[in-house]
């Protein structure tokens, strides 16, 4: 049974890196006294990471049919976003995406209707319900994550029990506005967690050269923040992880950067050939460190989930899916005005500009 590496290869040259936090090892067997979260807490992340792995499953079926825009799917990562989502609260706390994130960000309270919307391109699907905290996906790398320190800092600002999360790659860490955006988090102390979901490629750059820190998690210390790295595809290690995190941030103490190991179990996005550039032994090596897997072995190890109880989740999933998926296409086409819309609460002058010219054009 594979375990998770403590050395990186860097072209060769091993370097020694701390073992990542995990609580529940590939074969579903708990590495601590305690799991940190009930049975049926555990059933419901299940449940999470089956939606969002099914979702990605289908839309990258109807974009292969011309139904739905290039996306980016997260499958194998579900667990990265599912266990942190896990660690808010609905009612106060931030969740926001890079682009790979629909497992969290339904589980966080996004409408699955409104998340094949945005599948579909329409404009309608990026604006956010009331209520629902949480920004639209950023297709731009890292560019959010000022936007996630922004909104934290407001809430600290204002004296608001909140705080946000912000989900990465490995290859945003590499980009200015992380950098940025990190260091202004550490000097002013915003509730915000840096969460880089570390699956090992940047698009078609393997990590042994993106970067010559042995462990992303350590760029922390140039920010006068908590860095640690878990295990990604362990529900229970994200969870514990974030979940003190968001109190340490909720106390006052600042934000923590977690790099999170995982893999991307699927293509990277609908629109490149990941075949071209990525070994094909990789997915296989990874394919039994699969968190749906692993919280399944252990789920059945405590008596809570069988193959029966298996197919019911799916069949409920499924039944989800495909009412969602109706409720999407017969959603009324949106005007093309309708875009400039969506982008701030007041449109600003140059909005008003465009949008006449484009409902212009399009009549």
């Amino acid at each position: 049974m594979k375990t998770m590496p403590n050395q990186i290869d860097f072209g060769g040259v091993l370097v020694d890196a701390p073992p990542p936090v995990q609580l529940l090892d590939t074969a579903g067997n708990l590495r601590a006294d305690q799991p940190p979260m009930t049975d049926e807490q555990a059933m419901e992340g299940l449940r999470a990471l089956l939606l969002g792995r099914r979702f990605d499953e289908l839309c990258i079926l109807l974009q292969r049919r011309g139904q739905m825009v290039t996306l980016a799917p997260g499958i194998g990562q579900e667990a990265c976003t599912v266990g942190s989502a896990m660690a808010l609260r609905r009612d106060r706390d931030w969740f926001i995406p890079q682009y790979r994130e629909a497992a969290g960000q339904l589980y966080h309270g996004l409408p699955l209707v409104q998340a094949f919307l945005w599948h579909m391109g329409s404009p309608i699907g990026f604006a956010i319900p009331e209520g629902v905290k949480m920004m639209p996906f950023n297709a731009g790398v890292a560019g959010h994550v000022p936007h996630a320190v922004g909104i934290a800092w407001g809430l600290k600002q204002q004296k608001k029990d909140g705080v946000t999360i912000a989900h990465f790659g490995d290859g945003a860490t590499s980009q200015g506005d992380f950098y940025e955006a990190a260091n202004l988090a550490g000097v002013v102390k915003a509730p915000v967690i840096l969460f880089c979901q570390n699956n090992e490629w940047a698009i078609s750059t393997p990590r042994s050269l993106q970067s010559a820190a042995p462990t992303l998690a350590q760029k922390a210390a140039a920010f006068g923040i908590p860095g640690i790295q878990i295990d990604g595809n362990d529900l229970f290690a994200v969870y514990e992880v974030t979940r003190r995190a968001v109190e340490r941030a909720r106390a006052g103490e600042g934000p923590t950067l977690i790099e999170a190991l995982t893999y991307r179990l699927g293509i990277h996005t609908t629109a490149d050939d990941a075949s071209r550039y990525e070994p094909s032994h990789l997915k296989e090596d990874w394919k039994d460190r699969d968190p749906i897997l692993r919280l399944q072995r252990h789920l059945e190890r405590r008596g809570t989930w069988n193959a029966n109880i298996g197919e019911a989740m799916e069949a409920e999933v499924k039944a989800q899916l495909d009412a969602a998926w109706a409720d999407a296409q017969a959603s009324p086409i949106p005007n093309i005005g309708e875009s400039f819309t969506k982008v701030f609460a007041e449109m600003t002058p140059r909005l008003r500009e465009q949008q006449a010219q484009a409902e212009g054009h399009d009549a």
